[in-house]
């Protein structure tokens, strides 16, 4: 009997970045969502050990307005933005003594889920 993976080696190391890197993202992509302006919502998942402040900051792709939101989300939370406009955004991950966590820049296209998570 002869069997596969179903997984290529390339696809198996950049899961592997993704996980190790303390931030993972989930896109669940919909058919019709390449039309809309506006993504449905962004999640953010908290799986470390104190309650953190997650910040965007952007500018919409449509209709190029600045857009700032923040969520605070406790211990293994779940927090969501909604009718997010799509774009770039920069992102900060702020820890209870207000410590910078993460930073960095995603372009939100579609619905995600990301986690937070210890390295």
């Amino acid at each position: 009997m002869f069997s596969s993976a179903q997984s290529t080696t390339t696809n198996i190391l950049r899961g592997a970045e993704i996980i190790t890197s303390g931030l993972s993202i989930f896109a669940t992509s919909k058919n019709n969502n390449a039309n809309k302006t506006v993504i449905d919502q962004v999640c953010i998942k908290n799986k470390l050990t104190e309650r953190i402040t997650f910040k965007i900051y952007g500018v919409s792709d449509a209709t190029q307005d600045d857009i700032k939101k923040e969520l605070v989300i406790p211990v293994d939370g779940k927090e969501c933005f909604l009718n997010l406009p799509k774009g770039v955004y920069t992102y900060e991950v702020i820890l209870s003594n207000k410590e910078i966590y993460r930073k960095g820049e995603y372009h939100f296209k579609e619905d995600v889920v990301i986690a937070v998570k210890s390295e």
